[in-house]
């Protein structure tokens, strides 16, 4: 074999190599980026999967909700009608006065009870948040707070905001109860802002209260915190809590505008 022969197969060989080093790199590549896709499919497969849960865990809790208001209303309301009308047809026949006078407390409880009876009913069967917006519903709760005078809530938002998705106006109204109540009782705050704004193409709510503030990396795995973060991500948004000892605390959740 003559020495240009010898530097032909040198160069062959190398090539080879080189082809056969290539060949490797393009399918660990490839490997990787197939590997990533299944991943994402996987991790997109999961989030539509606990979406499904939660719509469906919704829809049975509304259901059952409404079945349980109407059967307050059709059978224990019914029958707490008739023994009040039986008290009353015993205080009117009775002629001793003590006994009357037992009578007619048995059958003041009993209307009492019928009341509270019928408003539960009323708050089961009454789909609040399916006919109203989210802004009416926030509005409502600031209301409903600022009657309490334990703190002073402040709603500041953009009209043209609207959240078609019942599950949306749910979670964010749960999450808004949640943060008053924990802010109330747990931070002695005076103040709670609100915020609901457009932020690109995703609706921002901000809740802000001025209390006691918290060391987060002690309290983040409470579980009102792990709710009010998994109920954000099941409907696709994004959140994010801020706390300072003494200053307050702050807790941010944008969801995309199209929920």
């Amino acid at each position: 074999m003559g020495k240009s022969e010898i530097i032909v197969t040198i160069i062959l060989f190398n090539l080879f190599f080189i082809l056969f080093l290539l060949g490797i790199i393009v399918f660990i590549k490839q490997y990787k980026e197939k590997k990533k896709e299944h991943e994402n499919k996987l991790f997109l497969q999961q989030k539509e999967h606990e979406q499904e849960l939660l719509t469906t865990q919704l829809e049975i809790q509304t259901q059952t909700m409404q079945y349980i208001g109407r059967e307050i209303h059709d059978n224990i309301g019914q029958k707490l009608t008739l023994a009040s009308l039986y008290t009353q047809q015993l205080a009117y026949e009775n002629k001793a006065p003590q006994i009357t006078e037992n009578i007619e407390n048995i059958s003041t409880i009993i209307n009492d009870s019928l009341s509270e009876l019928r408003q539960l009913s009323k708050s089961l069967t009454d789909n609040n948040i399916e006919q109203n917006s989210i802004l009416d519903l926030l509005k409502a709760e600031c209301k409903k707070i600022n009657e309490l005078k334990k703190c002073e809530v402040h709603f500041s938002y953009q009209e043209s905001i609207d959240i078609p998705s019942y599950q949306s106006k749910s979670i964010l109204l749960r999450i808004t109860q949640e943060f008053i109540q924990n802010s109330i009782k747990h931070s002695k705050c005076k103040n709670i802002t609100i915020t609901l704004e457009k932020n690109g193409s995703y609706v921002q709510l901000t809740l802000n209260d001025d209390g006691t503030g918290f060391d987060i990396s002690q309290k983040s795995n409470g579980i009102g915190l792990l709710n009010m973060k998994k109920r954000t991500e099941m409907i696709g948004g994004a959140y994010t809590l801020d706390s300072i000892e003494n200053l307050g605390t702050k807790l941010t959740i944008q969801i995309p505008f199209s929920k």
